[in-house]
């Protein structure tokens, strides 16, 4: 099988539990680190699938390397090669796809719950969770493409996945995290994550509160999404 390709566009924010995932599964994986300059490849078809991470920019900054990833997703779309995308990765799919990406007024940073509005994708993406508890942190929010299914929601911003041809995932919450991950982030974002609390903007001691079972939790949720969307690889 072909490697998927997995963009990183910041250095904090690596494939982490998928890289994981798909070692646990002897998937191979090429990283393409834009946050060192890397290249953004022409053809989808040299992967099996296209993943992106998290970053701290807005999919809507003039960087050099957002036209040419737009145009590489919407040939992964086009084409079938499976695409999966983390916040950042998940505003940017919808952003080719032709969707808004905005900034929030309700910022998310701590662990949030979502919920499964649509059945049939409850059933195949996320082993029949009515809802669970995902990691936030996040500033900006996508509408949804054309065409695409919701297939998460919270009360404070209602779109936090979809689907698009039922194998691209576009995730405004993240699955990817393991301890480390929170912890580092906890440490880097000391300043954002000591704002006042509310439900959806947490403090670092509560981010970091049952850290291991919560951890647990949400990463037997990502084995599930991550096992529904590697069926659609391609060899």
């Amino acid at each position: 099988m072909k490697p998927v390709a997995i963009f990183r566009f910041s250095p904090s924010e690596g494939p982490a539990y998928f890289a994981d995932w798909l070692g646990r599964h002897a998937v191979d994986m090429c990283l393409i680190a834009v946050d060192e300059a890397a290249a953004v490849p022409d053809d989808p078809r040299a992967y099996s699938g296209i993943a992106m991470m998290g970053g701290p920019m807005s999919a809507t900054d003039p960087l050099p390397w957002i036209d040419p990833l737009s145009r590489l997703l919407r040939s992964a779309v086009a084409q079938d090669v499976p695409v999966i995308g983390h916040c950042l990765g998940g505003q940017l799919l919808a952003q080719a796809l032709g969707a808004r990406v905005r900034r929030t007024p309700v910022p998310e940073i701590g662990w949030v719950d979502v919920e499964t509005p649509d059945p049939a994708s409850r059933r195949e993406w996320f082993g029949d969770r009515r809802s669970f508890t995902a990691f936030q942190w996040h500033y900006e929010v996508f509408d949804l493409p054309p065409g695409a299914t919701r297939v998460l929601t919270n009360s404070f911003n209602p779109n936090q996945a979809y689907v698009v041809g039922g194998i691209h995932m576009g995730l405004q919450c993240h699955v990817e995290m393991t301890p480390a991950l929170v912890e580092a982030w906890c440490d880097s974002g000391a300043g954002e994550a000591a704002a006042p609390g509310t439900p959806a903007r947490q403090p670092r001691d509560e981010m970091l509160r049952d850290l291991p079972a919560r951890i647990g939790a949400l990463q037997a949720v990502a084995d599930d999404v991550y096992a529904r969307w590697a069926q659609a690889l391609r060899h």
